[in-house]
């Protein structure tokens, strides 16, 4: 029979079918309020991985999510995120997913057991020793995401697990692996619960966590957000006020001659200084973190 705890039989939800509608809700939020507590546990494991990350950006290198399902697609979803969010290029944070882009809106379940597909992918985004990969996994044993996490081993990249079974077989393949365990899931089995839950909020704790160390964040802004619509345009204005506290108008002036770039704002309106300036500031720093 099944041991893996997460895709066990909670006795807490027995008589879920039986249940009006609002105690089937309370019964789901009972369950997920578990989930914080359980990542909590893995805050030492997730700051050893933020480390690894930062350690692999600063060499020139990227961070790739792999995962099968709900697993492949957090990653995927976490991935595309960091290039609007944080002005990265979209290379620097990849999610592979079995199945591909097909998997991503369909239902490709079936390609987790494929290991000759997981070293495809790999040689496909060119991964190498430089490069740092999180596997995915929920129960830990996917094969497509262990066959990963042995090649990416072997050419001399990092490797994080994140799991939420601490008998999965990643746990003793990774440098670094974050086991969070959640518990059964609702509905038996349905681990992008849950586990899905837990999954996300690891990967935001990882992605965010590590722009910041690289200094994408100025006190908590979001200094490096792509403005590619009114929205993100009224966004970067309303960052440069909180970061300088300057009137609309000089606000506006300053980000039409950076081209929006909030960064070069705020050293502009801090320093006192012109455009050229505040790029060589920019340069000889590396950031805005001492403007």
């Amino acid at each position: 029979m099944n041991n893996i705890i997460v895709e066990g039989r909670n006795i807490n939800t027995l008589n879920i079918d039986k249940l009006s509608t609002l105690e089937i809700i309370e019964k789901i939020n009972n369950e997920d309020k578990k989930v914080a507590y359980a990542v909590e546990k893995e805050k030492n494991n997730i700051a050893k991985a933020v480390d690894l990350i930062v350690e692999s950006f600063n060499k020139g290198g990227r961070l790739f999510y792999v995962g099968s399902g709900t697993s492949g697609k957090l990653g995927v979803l976490d991935a595309s995120e960091c290039p609007p969010t944080f002005g990265v290029d979209d290379s620097m944070v990849q999610g592979i997913i079995s199945g591909g882009e097909k998997a991503i809106s369909g239902w490709l379940e079936h390609t987790e057991d494929d290991e000759k597909l997981a070293i495809e992918d790999m040689r496909k985004r060119k991964v190498n020793s430089k490069d740092i990969v999180v596997g995915i996994s929920a129960s830990g044993n996917t094969p497509y995401v262990i066959k990963a996490i042995e090649y990416a081993k072997e050419i001399g990249a990092k490797t994080v697990g994140l799991i939420c079974n601490s008998k999965g077989k990643l746990k003793d393949k990774c440098d670094i692996t974050i086991c969070v365990e959640v518990g059964p899931e609702v509905i038996m089995g349905s681990t992008r619960m849950k586990a899905g839950t837990a999954q996300k909020m690891v990967l935001n704790m990882l992605s965010t966590a590590s722009m910041i160390k690289i200094g994408k964040v100025y006190s908590n802004l979001m200094i490096n957000v792509r403005p590619i619509n009114k929205k993100l345009r009224k966004r970067v204005e309303e960052i440069v006020y909180l970061a300088t506290g300057a009137e609309e108008k000089l606000i506006k002036d300053v980000l039409e001659e950076c081209d929006y770039d909030a960064k070069l704002a705020i050293i502009m309106i801090k320093k006192n200084v012109n455009l050229i300036e505040a790029k060589n500031f920019l340069d000889n720093h590396g950031g805005i973190k001492h403007v």
